[in-house]
């Protein structure tokens, strides 16, 4: 009995021994074991860089890789390995970069052109751009720099457009190496706009029009830090706005310029001729002016909406022939004066939604204007009052008056004139029905002799 159970006993340990040596730390853990591993190891962020990388888009656009991190809440510049392709643009605006570091841009050697602009960006330190030997665009305004000097863009030889402006630059000794460097005539694209905050002597004076050999001179403590013979710039808030102070401008992947939301009256002044889309959006812009876009040759599109234009002067649009999509929605538009579209000829699309249009003769310009130019695409255009109006389109307004009351006329002057066709009465009828200043001169007239 003894030896069946010592027998029975040791075929069980046998038939266990397989189990417990699959059990064993570190083997046999199958298929299972490596999922649960791997799943572990993204939780704790290790792969190739020890982090999972920032929710920044890649693209690629004739040929060169982007990567696009703007807005998202990033303090530090990623490390360059963290992107599947080297990138050509980095966009980094509108995030919580406070300090470049030495050796923040190491790995990044092929880069043309980088955007830090709308951060907190206080300090960059000499060697920040370190590698930087093809970047050619550099924007870093709308940050919170005091002072920047020379030795930190050594490292960008090939450096040609560099956007400083509304950073509280403070002009004293330290900013004399940059200043020399702004001013060098060759670089007629770097540090434009950019203007003093400190010392008060010097407050809004810009930094490309100072002399820097008296910033390193003391100040005399009795002059309280004013310079009496040479009296302050006026403050912008008193003139007409300055686009590139005012708005905020992207050069990637094309040339715009965001001037929405800040309250303007008017359209500020020296936006460039390379910018291709400028948005006006929801300002208190109540009157266009002529030659508001003057020099803005390169204009692709403008965004006018949600201001409270009423009136728009004959040569507010003067200058803008290349422009394709124009909106107007939103304003205060009663009609369209004669002339303000005439140098619109490569116009594809425009909006005309939200205005109160009047549809009486004041508006035919614009359904004359609109059938010369079939390409362009239009809505909006409906008529606001009169009351037995409203709701209908301008065009079907402008169809029922040229076709309404005119047909009696015809009629009568049938009955009287036997001797005129058809044909030369509804000639005469649509001349008189044509606005004047787009009738052709008439070069000779026949006169009937009874």
């Amino acid at each position: 009995m003894r030896v069946t159970a010592s027998l029975l006993f040791a075929s069980l340990l046998l038939l266990l021994l397989p189990s417990i040596e699959m059990r064993r730390p570190g083997k046999g853990r199958g298929l299972k074991g490596a999922r649960h591993k791997l799943a572990r190891d993204r939780v704790r962020g290790v792969g190739r860089h020890g982090r999972s990388p920032p929710s920044c888009s890649e693209s690629v656009e004739a040929g060169d890789v982007f990567v696009d991190c703007q807005g998202r809440r990033l303090n530090a510049i990623p490390d360059s390995k963290t992107w599947s392709q080297e990138p050509k643009h980095l966009l980094f605006a509108r995030n919580r970069i406070k300090v470049l570091r030495n050796g923040a841009f190491l790995g990044y050697e092929g880069l043309t052109s980088l955007d830090l602009q709308q951060n907190q960006i206080s300090l960059v330190e000499e060697g920040a751009f370190e590698g930087l030997t093809q970047l050619t665009t550099l924007l870093l305004q709308h940050n919170q720099l005091g002072t920047l000097s020379e030795e930190a863009l050594i490292p960008i030889p090939n450096l040609r457009y560099l956007r400083l402006y509304d950073n509280p630059w403070i002009c004293l000794c330290g900013m004399e190496s940059l200043i020399r460097t702004l001013q060098v005539p060759s670089n007629r694209h770097i540090g434009n706009y950019a203007k003093c905050a400190e010392p008060t002597r010097l407050k809004n004076i810009r930094l490309k029009q100072i002399n820097p050999e008296l910033l390193c001179q003391e100040p005399d403590p009795t002059s309280n830090q004013t310079d009496p013979a040479k009296p302050l710039e006026p403050s912008s808030i008193r003139g007409k706005s300055d686009a590139t102070v005012v708005c905020h401008t992207y050069l990637f992947p094309e040339v715009r310029m965001d001037c929405s939301n800040r309250g303007l009256t008017e359209v500020p002044a020296g936006i460039p001729e390379d910018v291709v889309h400028v948005d006006l959006s929801h300002n208190e812009i109540r009157h266009l002016k002529a030659k508001s876009f003057n020099g803005a040759r390169s204009l692709r599109m403008l965004n006018l909406s949600h201001n409270r234009m009423e009136h728009l002067d004959t040569g507010s649009m003067s200058g803008l022939l290349h422009l394709r999509e124009l909106d107007l929605s939103d304003n205060g538009l009663h009609f369209i004066q004669h002339g303000v579209l005439e140098d619109l000829y490569f116009l594809s699309k425009l909006r005309l939604g939200g205005n109160p249009w009047m549809c009486d003769y004041s508006i035919h310009y614009m359904v004359y204007w609109l059938r010369l130019h079939p390409a362009v695409r239009h809505s909006g255009l409906q008529c606001h009052a009169p009351l037995q109006h409203v709701g209908e389109s301008v065009e079907e307004y402008v169809h029922s008056y040229n076709r309404g009351c005119p047909k009696d006329r015809l009629h009568n002057r049938v009955n009287e004139d036997q001797t005129n066709t058809a044909q030369e009465l509804q000639a005469e009828l649509e001349e008189e029905l044509e606005p004047s200043h787009l009738r052709k001169p008439k070069k000779y007239e026949i006169i009937r002799l009874s």
